[in-house]
């Protein structure tokens, strides 16, 4: 018998409100398997459930789906039921669900969501050309790189007016296109290379106002037809989840063009330009850097940069901050702990922020890593600084909703 495993995260209309004593039920073929609460921050403890081996999602093959698929049903006093079908449990990997329930409506009843299976195991249609990357250049509308806050996804083809947009975290979308594309269980530089890519290819639709300069009134479309597999509700795997918070600034160029290289992938390709999945997985296997596996497959003149502009971010990182510090950093840093505490009472206070890094900064910020699945280090590294600015973001735009 081989283990995964569940955290579910519970929230109202966005990640500032988590909502608490929420029942999340397990079911696996209709059969309820575990139930439990959320606390006060919304989340369930860790779920263990029995999964198949990971041996299956480490070699190209059609017999066995390398994953588990369990069902959610979440309750929550004031809120609409939801139910979350094929939730995906791999073998030795906290799998991250994130449910929002949305207000009691008299028009809206309770919602039924089904994640799609990931793409290396699903059917789906084969991309559209768009001609050689190479030489289909679009042209330039932004004057610089920018990680946007949100970006807009069309959840069906360009041309279909009837099927929604998703207003999504930018780095909640990458997380999501990483988690359908690619199976977590592959080693960490194959992963990054995909990551890297399937930031690009955002960065380059968002840089090229590739849709709207087309008279569209999104970003990118949902399907692998034309873009990047979003899944509505997507199951989130953690290992995938802490590379992305850690490389979300980055994209990769192609020699001395300034636009994020539209960086295609297939599952398993020998074309020219194009990223192979599997064939990234080996040369992963093979002790291959991330770097070297984005330049086989699309060129030694590729090189990784970091954009220069976060939008909204408050701060940006310096330095990681650690117990014994002292400077204004740690002070802004405790201020905004303080301030997501509002909606996460599980976090500590820290009383009379002064600048200092104490043991009360280092409770509250391994809590706060906790809470959002990172490494309870206790030490305000990128990956912890960039978390509690999008964090603190979302806090005070949730605020600023009520009180206007």
């Amino acid at each position: 018998m081989n283990t995964g495993y569940l955290k579910v995260n519970v929230y109202g209309d966005n990640i500032a409100n988590p909502v608490r004593n929420a029942t999340v039920t397990v079911l696996k073929d209709g059969n309820e398997v575990f139930t439990t609460k959320t606390n006060e921050n919304g989340e369930t403890e860790l779920i263990s459930l029995p999964t198949v081996n990971k041996s299956y999602s480490e070699k190209e093959q059609y017999e066995i789906r390398p994953y588990e698929t369990y069902d959610l049903i979440i309750s929550a006093l004031g809120l609409n039921n939801t139910t979350i079908e094929g939730v995906q449990i791999f073998d030795d990997i906290t799998s991250i669900q994130n449910v929002y329930l949305s207000s009691i409506d008299d028009h809206i009843y309770d919602n039924v969501e089904e994640i799609t299976p990931n793409t290396l195991w699903g059917d789906y249609p084969s991309s559209v050309d768009e001609g050689n990357p190479e030489t289909n250049i679009a042209p330039i509308v932004l004057k610089e790189v920018v990680i946007p806050t949100n970006i807009i996804v069309h959840d069906g083809i360009p041309s279909n007016s009837s099927a929604p947009n998703y207003t999504v975290p930018f780095m909640d979308y990458v997380k999501n296109v990483a988690s359908s594309e690619i199976y977590t269980t592959w080693p960490k530089e194959t992963i990054v290379a995909n990551v890297l890519a399937i930031i690009s290819f955002a960065l380059n639709r968002i840089y090229t106002e590739w849709y709207r300069s087309r008279g569209y009134d999104f970003t990118i479309t949902s399907t692998t037809s034309y873009d990047q597999k979003y899944t509505r509700n997507g199951t989130i795997f953690e290992p995938i989840s802490n590379i992305v918070d850690e490389i979300f600034t980055n994209y990769i160029r192609s020699g001395i063009r300034l636009e994020p290289l539209l960086a295609h992938y297939k599952s398993d390709t020998n074309e020219e330009g194009y990223l192979s999945q599997w064939g990234s997985k080996e040369l992963g296997d093979q002790g291959y850097s991330a770097l070297q596996i984005l330049r086989y497959y699309y060129g030694n003149n590729i090189n990784i940069y970091e954009a220069k502009v976060t939008e909204t971010y408050p701060y940006s990182f310096t330095t990681t901050l650690k117990e014994g510090d002292c400077s204004i950093d740690v002070y802004l840093l405790q201020n905004a702990l303080n301030y997501i505490r509002g909606s996460y009472p599980g976090i500590p206070m820290i009383p009379r922020p002064t600048g200092l890094y104490d043991s009360n900064t280092s409770d509250a910020v391994r809590t706060f890593q906790n809470v959002f699945s990172l490494s309870p280090t206790g030490e305000a590294n990128y990956q912890t600084w960039y978390k509690i600015s999008y964090i603190l973001t979302a806090v005070k735009d949730l605020t600023e909703s009520v009180y206007n």
